[in-house]
């Protein structure tokens, strides 16, 4: 099954709430949106349960530049007919045994923060508002170890880490637009620090989640060991389409003894990606390397206040201090070495302070500009060309159009590395289908590169609406495996339909 298209969905008929929609709809899907909405204030309570239209709009929003768009145009999102916010995993599995029961959809939602349509309700159904369920339950600290609910604010959470000595070294860019410890796991999300520690999948050790027809179940104790087929992480990266994701455990790490910054200068970009493969392939593990091309490069100068040229590297070696000491000096004798300049301590440690304003209001990119973050990961043997083909299919394929390209590489594992590149056209269409279309061109000929270079279709920020049409192409005979999963978890497809590339679900007596 394929997804709609992102210019489908606008073409559907959106609604504003239940109130636009009940205008059209027969009689008795009046009646069963008012049986589910009373079943469901039963179980949350009736101030818990919302036909607002404008608490639906804010529901369905989130960061992808679909969503914005439709807001700047101010078109209505695509959104659902109830909104529901549940305090617990067993008021979460009342939800969905009342959604499965009427074959509702449930769209999960946590902090909005994503950038894949993920929220976007395109058949309707109920928004299942996670943000009440935002309470630590527990640190152990002998085992270092997090349990957390899953509508848990991640900003809020590292602050009281923090207070603790302690930290979850999880700092997405979204750090500050809301994210949540379920949307970290949910997206299969990676912070600024992964390379070190690892990306959301690798610090995650458990879930609770809730599954139709509102069964709870719960992962091993513990990740990757002898026990058979590892749900855990079939559940990490579903983005809510075979359960709702209530409770996390985490590891976490003591904050660091020492944080010491270098920065190095490459001519090329390419010549950057071959220094950071020598020092992962040497087994060191900075906690940053973060590699800019020239176009990216001048672009995060303007946004730190710093005049910044050429292919630009920051690196990051945190830990204990003897540690960091002899870590340091090796990457950096490896960046000389691969012809790197060496440009001291500075412009990394400027970096780090004000990591998280490239994702700023005003400094992020925002319609009528025409955008999309095409990230991808592939081995080191194929990722210069990766680059390379990518910034051709955009700068060359769409010059008539004025495309620009950056890129950054900004995650690395011990077999290859994560290229964080954007496409801009500034002048878009002045047709909504149109400007839609051309969204949609952008994205066939990154993604045509990313698989033709043994890359995945997005790294870390999700599948979402936007995506799901790739899912057959990243997966081929797989996805066949991967749907028979779907239908046999969720067979009347109610958990956020229209994401992954699932489909429709079987079907909603709403509308």
């Amino acid at each position: 099954m394929r997804t709609q298209s992102a210019a489908q969905v606008l073409d559907r008929p959106a609604t504003a709430g239940p109130s636009a929609g009940a205008a059209a709809a027969s009689g008795g899907a009046a009646y069963i949106r008012s049986m589910v909405a009373h079943e469901l204030e039963r179980a949350v309570g009736p101030a818990h349960v919302s036909d607002d239209p404008k608490v639906l709009q804010a529901q369905a929003a989130d960061w992808s530049w679909f969503s914005q768009y439709l807001k700047y145009r101010d078109l209505p999102l695509p959104s659902a007919d109830l909104a529901v916010s549940p305090a617990s995993t067993a008021e979460v599995a009342e939800v969905v045994r009342i959604a499965d029961h009427f074959r509702v959809p449930v769209i999960v939602r946590g902090g909005g923060s994503g950038t894949q349509g993920g929220t976007l309700a395109p058949y309707g159904g109920i928004a299942l508002d996670l943000s009440r369920m935002n309470r630590i339950l527990d640190i152990d600290e002998q085992s270092l170890i997090l349990s957390v609910e899953a509508g848990m604010n991640g900003w809020e959470l590292e602050q009281k880490l923090n207070e603790r000595g302690l930290t979850l070294p999880h700092y997405p860019g979204s750090m500050h637009h809301g994210a949540t410890a379920g949307g970290y796991v949910a997206a299969r999300g990676s912070g600024v620090v992964s390379t070190k520690y690892g990306k959301a999948e690798d610090l995650v050790l458990q879930v609770k989640a809730v599954m139709p027809p509102g069964r709870i179940v719960e992962t091993l104790p513990v990740r990757n060991h002898a026990a058979g087929p590892d749900l855990l992480q079939v559940l990490v990266g579903s983005e809510g389409t075979l359960g709702a994701i209530t409770e996390l455990k985490f590891q976490l790490e003591r904050l660091p003894e020492r944080r010491d910054f270098v920065t190095f200068r490459f001519d090329t970009a390419v010549a950057g990606i071959e220094a950071a493969r020598q020092i992962m392939t040497k087994r060191w593990k900075p906690a940053v390397i973060r590699l800019y091309d020239p176009a990216d490069a001048g672009k995060l100068g303007k946004v730190i206040g710093r005049d910044i040229s050429g292919s630009v590297m920051v690196i990051c070696c945190e830990g204990n201090a003897p540690v960091v000491e002899v870590e340091v000096d090796a990457v950096a004798a490896i960046c000389t070495a691969a012809g790197g300049e060496d440009l001291g301590p500075e412009l990394a440690s400027v970096w780090w302070e004000n990591k998280y304003q490239p994702f700023a209001s005003g400094h992020a990119p925002a319609p009528p500009q025409i955008f999309g973050t095409t990230d991808s990961v592939t081995t080191f043997d194929k990722l210069p060309e990766l680059y390379l083909a990518k910034k051709r299919a955009i700068e060359e394929g769409f010059a008539h159009l004025g495309a620009r390209y950056t890129a950054h590489f900004s995650h690395w594992y011990p077999w290859g590395g994560m290229i964080y590149d954007r496409f801009y056209v500034d002048e878009a269409p002045d047709d909504p289908d149109e400007a839609v279309a051309l969204h949609d061109r952008l994205w066939d000929a990154a993604i045509a590169v990313s698989l033709k270079y043994g890359g995945v279709i997005n790294e870390h920020h999700g599948i979402g609406l936007k995506l799901g049409r790739f899912m057959r192409d990243q997966y081929g005979e797989a996805w066949h495996l991967i749907t028979s999963l779907k239908d046999a978890w969720d067979p009347n497809n109610i958990m956020n339909p229209g994401k992954l590339g699932f489909g429709p679900p079987r079907w909603s007596g709403l509308r």
